[in-house]
């Protein structure tokens, strides 16, 4: 789940206790901070913070967030996604409704990206040092990547209903690209379930807003100049968006990467080569109405590149946004769809 953050143009970059009300009984922003999935999650709702306590909101949201570690981390051993990987068997095997819903929605993207985004690429994040396993000590050898290579692919991977099989022993999933952006949906689903439809949710730079601000505002929310700085210091404002009630999530392989052998390495495989992309294109912004559809859909435009991205943004009606790297400069390229959300 390694995607870098968004820079909110809300209350939380001035301060916490402007978000709270000094009379429990009057509606304002209120903000919710915690920790999830190895990053931090920021919530915003407008609301009392009497109706936010009756509701035991805070508490709600860590729980579904915890549920959702459960099934998809591949960091904790004994979670839904781990137990799958380490099993050999090949018999399918029940699976919970919010897996299945992942699953379903990375075989639909998958597909739809002509294997751009590939779940099953796990063992290569791995191999070239990204994953739970330690970095390698030098650069992964052809034969050794055409040998992990063999060992992935979509078409391994079954799923009928809540049952879940592999055809190969060996297949390994890894759900980074999209299950930040599914926690999203998550919480904005719980949010709404509990009668507040004004709000604003980010999990680790992943998106979803509803309705407006306490002022009668639509949110704001400025995409992220990618400076390569893998501190992540410096930070700066590229362009500001107004979503409306969407979800917003940017791909970018300049906070975490790796330089060996005089090269530099980014986080985001190429499964048809198995190798980190090498290409022009340093961030992809999209919006959509699914937080988790926009994240699977970043990071697969970002394998893609500016040209061939831009080609399948258009052709699929996505509101898509890229940045690549030039002599002079960074230059943007978006859809006609994307112009709306300009400010």
């Amino acid at each position: 789940m390694n995607k870098f953050k968004l820079i909110l143009v809300v209350c939380i970059v001035v301060g916490i206790t402007a978000c709270f009300p000094s009379n429990d009984s009057v509606k304002s922003e209120i903000l919710l901070q915690g920790h999830t999935m190895g990053t931090t999650y920021n919530i915003k709702v407008v609301s009392t913070l009497e109706q936010v306590k009756s509701l035991n909101l805070q508490s709600k949201i860590d729980s579904v967030l915890k549920q959702v570690n459960q099934q998809m981390s591949t960091y904790i051993p004994d979670s839904e996604i781990s137990r799958f990987n380490h099993s050999q068997s090949t018999d399918a095997i029940d699976i919970s409704t919010g897996f299945a819903r992942v699953l379903t929605e990375s075989l639909r993207l998958g597909e739809l990206s002509n294997g751009k985004l590939d779940i099953t690429v796990g063992p290569l994040v791995n191999l070239w040092g990204f994953g739970p396993e330690q970095r390698p000590e030098k650069v992964p050898s052809d034969e050794r990547l055409a040998a992990t290579k063999e060992g992935i692919g979509l078409a391994h991977l079954h799923l009928e209903g809540n049952q879940l099989s592999k055809s190969i022993p060996n297949l390994y999933l890894d759900l980074s690209t999209i299950a930040k952006g599914y926690g999203v949906d998550v919480v904005a689903e719980l949010i709404e379930a509990n009668g507040i439809s004004n709000y604003l949710v980010e999990i680790g730079g992943e998106i979803r807003l509803q309705g407006f601000k306490h002022t009668g505002e639509l949110w704001a929310i400025a995409i992220e100049k990618p400076i390569l700085d893998p501190s992540g210091e410096q930070r700066a404002v590229h362009q500001v968006i107004i979503p409306k009630d969407n979800a917003v999530a940017t791909s970018g392989d300049y906070r975490n990467y790796y330089e060996a052998d005089g090269q530099r390495f980014s986080h985001i495989i190429d499964p048809a080569t198995g190798k980190p992309i090498n290409h022009s294109l340093v961030s992809v912004t999209v919006i959509a109405q699914s937080s988790m559809t926009a994240d699977g859909l970043s990071t697969a435009l970002m394998v893609m590149g500016a040209e061939q991205g831009m080609v399948f943004a258009r052709e699929n009606d996505l509101a898509a946004l890229f940045i690549s790297k030039t002599e002079n400069g960074f230059e943007e390229q978006y859809t006609v769809k994307f112009k709306q959300y300009l400010k």
